[in-house]
């Protein structure tokens, strides 16, 4: 008799978690670092410090930072759990005090019904490192030491979860941030923060439901929400439904709103029904709001994957929207349709119109694995590929601009790649103006650094 073992994906191979925290100098380095390279890359992402109680779902694994400082054409490594209080108290029981995302909520949990776990995101604002989850408080992180702050909440004036995705105007310094609730009104908040670092105010924005809203966008003079229908509704847990599902016969929804403005200016603009995670930019033309993000069909990112039927509603690819403030007409449009997700561009262009933007290029896996980058040229209309190899996967490219640079191209893409076949991991450095070939840089890190979600370049 044979029996069947079910492993889950997002505990073996490089999806899972590293037990050590290291610091490691002198780094080995193939290839040459470029000499006014100067700064430190960072990378947020998911790793248990405990196996799971009952299923375990990708985002559920408590953060960890990978961080590679560069100076002077030299590399040195760290990484380091974000100590959020569900950390702490896990550690001290020695043993995990919650499920995770795939399990009914605990709402008998003694410890409360969820953990924050600080691991998607990572913002440098008003002199401070923030470790972000979309659910709770931002948690602040020392530099370059990764140590852990504690939870951040701007002086007792946050009283909203804080998205993972904050905006940073580079021209005014101005952050904008949004938090959202699932179960009760107001189902979303919008606010914003002086270049200071000072929360100066944040409104309730009416939805109709709650919604998951992962991203938003920013252009010079207005910001953009998603209402998209993935909905939750206590009510299909009776069905033995997911109550956080999505809904394909209703439509996705755009608010736009002047930056400074409130839910007396918002507008509503309707397109067909679909999910973003991520937008990659938008921008003024006109009396148009043009977004540009990687949408999909639907999703069923919260669903088992082994219970996943409908694959095609997952794949996302970039599309960009145009909305009309005048006639209040929007007109959809495929940019390019291979597989894409973790969208970046130049941040000293947010909210501005710009040639060049970067994605993941997505593998054919079920596992979200990345093959390659994409180079888009929106003038152009063309797109240029860099592969990282085979069996060599990676993340989101992060742009760290050159200082002297007189393009938007100008500088470098940094990512860390994992090669499946050694086992090992390296953090790439390419130049964006030679984009196809081999990376300028190939840093070795010395221990495995598993799949994650997003990073940063913070310049010294």
């Amino acid at each position: 008799m044979t029996t069947t073992v079910n492993i889950n994906p997002y505990l073996s191979g490089n999806f899972a978690p590293v037990t050590d925290e290291i610091t490691a100098d002198s780094l080995q380095v193939i290839g040459e670092i470029p000499a006014n390279l100067t700064g430190m890359f960072l990378r947020n992402g998911p790793n248990p410090q405990f196996n799971p109680i009952g299923q375990y779902h990708w985002f559920d694994g408590d953060g960890m930072v990978h961080g590679v400082q560069i100076k002077d054409g030299k590399a040195s490594y760290l990484n380091r759990y974000v100590r959020t209080r569900g950390f702490q108290l896990e550690k001290e029981a020695n043993k995990p005090l919650w499920t995770g995302l795939l399990e009914p909520p605990q709402m008998d949990n003694p410890y409360g019904p969820s953990k924050n776990t600080a691991n998607t995101a990572l913002v440098y604002h008003g002199e401070q490192l923030l470790a972000l989850w979309e659910g709770g408080e931002p948690h602040g992180l020392k530099v370059p030491t990764l140590e852990t702050i504690g939870r951040y909440n701007y002086e007792g004036k946050l009283n909203s979860p804080f998205t993972a995705h904050p905006k940073i105007d580079p021209i005014t310094g101005e952050m904008m941030f949004f938090g959202y609730s699932l179960v009760q009104p107001p189902y979303l908040q919008y606010g914003l923060i002086s270049p200071q670092g000072e929360l100066l105010w944040t409104v309730p924005i009416d939805l109709p439901i709650g919604v998951m809203m992962h991203d938003f966008a920013i252009t010079t003079n207005y910001t953009i929400f998603l209402d998209l229908p993935l909905t939750f509704r206590p009510e299909r847990f009776q069905k033995g439904e997911p109550a956080l599902k999505f809904e394909p016969n209703l439509p996705s929804r755009f608010g736009i709103i002047s930056r400074h403005g409130n839910n007396e200016n918002i507008r509503w603009f309707e397109s067909s029904s679909c999910y973003i995670f991520h937008t990659l930019n938008a921008y003024e033309e006109g009396k148009e709001i043009v977004l540009i993000a990687c949408r999909m069909n639907g999703t069923t990112v919260l669903e088992n994957l082994t219970n996943t039927t409908d694959q095609d509603s997952n794949i996302p690819r970039l599309y960009q929207w145009r909305f009309n403030l005048e006639t209040g007409q929007v007109k959809e449009q495929l940019l390019c349709d291979i597989p894409s997700e973790f969208p970046r561009i130049n941040e000293q262009e947010l909210g501005r119109k710009t040639r060049y933007g970067y994605s993941g290029k997505m593998s054919d896996s079920l596992e979200p694995r990345f093959d390659g980058i994409i180079k888009h040229n929106f003038e152009k209309g063309l797109f240029e590929i860099h592969d990282f190899g085979n069996q060599k996967y990676g993340g989101e490219a992060v742009f760290a601009p050159d200082s002297k640079g007189t393009t938007s191209d100008a500088r470098w893409l940094l990512t860390f790649v994992h090669d499946e076949k050694a086992n090992c991991s390296e953090l790439v450095i390419i130049d964006a103006q030679d984009f196809t070939s081999s990376p300028v840089a190939r840093i070795q890190i010395p221990q495995r650094v598993p799949y994650g979600f997003h990073g940063m370049w913070l310049a010294h």
